[in-house]
C-alpha cells in the first residue's frame, strides 16, 4: 500500500466528514480538506500546514485543484444528488478512486448506471454509498450468503435506538422526496419499483436485547441498489423500527450531541441481514454506536483497500462486490462493530 497516502475529503467540515477526517488522521494518512466554505475548512485544520483546498461543484477547476496529487477522494457532501456527479467527473479527470457516503437511492443507481464504462476506461474504481446505509448492509448480506450463488429472498432489518438527523440528512430527505414526487422505491420482482401510499408496518423479531419490534417495511436505502447490483435475489425486504423515524420529523434542528471524546452520540444500532434459499436461512448481525460515526471506518477501510487494488480493479462497485466481505467486517471488529454470523 502507498505509505501515508493523501486523500481528499470533500465536505470535510460536515458532521460525517469530520469523522472521516479524524479516521484518516488516526491511520496516519494526510487528509486534504475540501468544501465550499474556506472559513469552516480552516476551523477543522489541526496541524500546521495541513492541506486546505476550497472547491465547489459549480467550479470544475476548483475540484481539479482539490484532487491534485491525491490518492483518492471521499465525497461526504450532501445532498449527493447535487455533488456526486461533479466530484465523480473530477475523479475521472484525475484518474483516482472515488468513494462517497450517499444514502440516496437514486444517486447510487445513477452512479452504477452511468459511470461503469468511463471508470473502466480511466482505470479507476468508483464506490458509491460506502457508509452505514449502502455499505454495511451490503457487506453483511454478502458475508451471510457466502458461497450461495443466489437467494430467494434477502431481508435487511434496522433497529436504531434513536435518529437525530444532521442538516445533511434533512437536506437529503427533502431532495429525495422532491425527486420521487412522494413515491417510495422498493426492490421487488428483480427490479426497482415505485410505490405510493404509506409503507406497511409489520413485526420483526430482532436478536437480544432488542427483541420483537413493530417496524416499517419498505424502508428503502442505498442498500436496495448496492445489494442487487452484485447479488442475485428476487426480493429485497427492508425494515426500520418506528422510534428513529419519528425522530426524523423532530423540529429541533440541533446536531447529534456527542457523549464521548470521539464525538459519537448515544445512538445505538443493530442491523440484521437474512438470506433465504429454499428452507435454508443464513444471518449476519452487526451492533454498534452512532450511524454517522461508523460510516468513517467503513469508508476509510474501503479507501485503504481500493488504493491497494489500484490498477487491478476498475469500474463501479459495491463494497461487498469488490472486497472480501467477511475479512472487511473482521477489520472493523471490535473497535467499531461487533458482528455475529448465524
Amino acid at each position: 500500500m502507498t505509505a501515508n497516502p493523501t486523500v481528499t475529503v470533500f465536505g470535510a467540515y460536515g458532521h460525517t466528514g469530520r469523522f472521516v477526517v479524524a479516521e484518516l488522521r488516526k491511520r496516519g494518512w494526510t487528509p486534504i480538506l475540501s468544501g465550499r466554505d474556506p472559513a469552516k475548512l480552516n476551523a477543522i485544520a489541526t496541524f500546521p500546514g495541513e492541506l486546505i483546498r476550497p472547491a465547489t461543484v459549480e467550479d470544475p477547476a476548483s475540484l481539479d485543484r482539490a484532487l491534485a496529487g491525491s490518492g483518492a477522494v471521499i465525497n461526504c457532501a450532501g445532498p449527493f444528488a447535487v455533488t456526486a456527479t461533479p466530484v465523480i467527473e473530477a475523479a475521472l479527470r484525475a484518474r483516482i478512486p472515488y468513494l462517497d457516503v450517499a444514502a440516496e437511492v437514486e444517486v447510487a443507481a445513477i452512479s452504477f448506471e452511468q459511470f461503469g464504462n468511463r471508470a473502466r476506461g480511466a482505470g479507476i474504481a468508483l464506490l458509491p454509498a460506502v457508509a452505514f446505509y449502502g455499505g454495511l448492509g451490503d457487506l453483511l448480506v454478502t458475508a451471510a450468503m457466502a458461497d450461495w450463488p443466489e437467494a430467494d429472498e434477502i431481508s435487511l432489518a434496522y433497529a436504531l435506538s434513536s435518529w437525530k438527523p444532521t442538516a445533511g440528512t434533512r437536506a437529503t430527505i427533502q431532495t429525495s422526496k422532491q425527486r420521487r414526487a412522494g413515491q417510495r422505491l422498493v426492490y421487488s420482482n428483480h427490479r426497482m419499483e415505485f410505490r405510493t401510499g404509506s409503507a406497511p408496518t409489520v413485526e420483526w423479531k430482532f436478536s437480544a436485547p432488542v427483541g420483537t419490534q413493530t417496524v416499517v417495511a419498505e424502508f428503502t436505502t442505498a442498500d436496495s441498489v448496492t445489494i442487487p447490483h452484485h447479488l442475485k435475489t428476487a426480493e429485497l425486504r427492508t425494515y426500520m423500527t418506528l422510534a428513529p423515524l419519528k425522530d426524523l420529523s423532530d423540529p429541533d434542528l440541533s446536531a447529534p450531541a456527542a457523549v464521548d471524546e470521539s464525538g459519537r452520540s448515544s445512538q445505538t444500532f443493530l442491523v440484521e441481514a437474512v438470506a433465504r434459499l429454499g428452507n435454508a436461512e443464513r444471518r449476519a448481525i452487526a451492533r454498534g454506536q452512532d450511524i454517522y460515526a461508523i460510516t468513517a471506518p467503513i469508508v476509510v477501510e474501503a479507501t485503504q483497500r481500493v488504493i491497494n487494488l489500484r490498477s487491478k480493479e476498475s469500474g463501479v462497485f459495491a463494497a461487498g462486490e469488490i472486497f472480501d466481505a467477511r475479512d472487511f467486517l473482521k477489520a472493523l471488529c471490535p473497535a467499531h462493530l461487533s458482528v455475529e454470523m448465524q
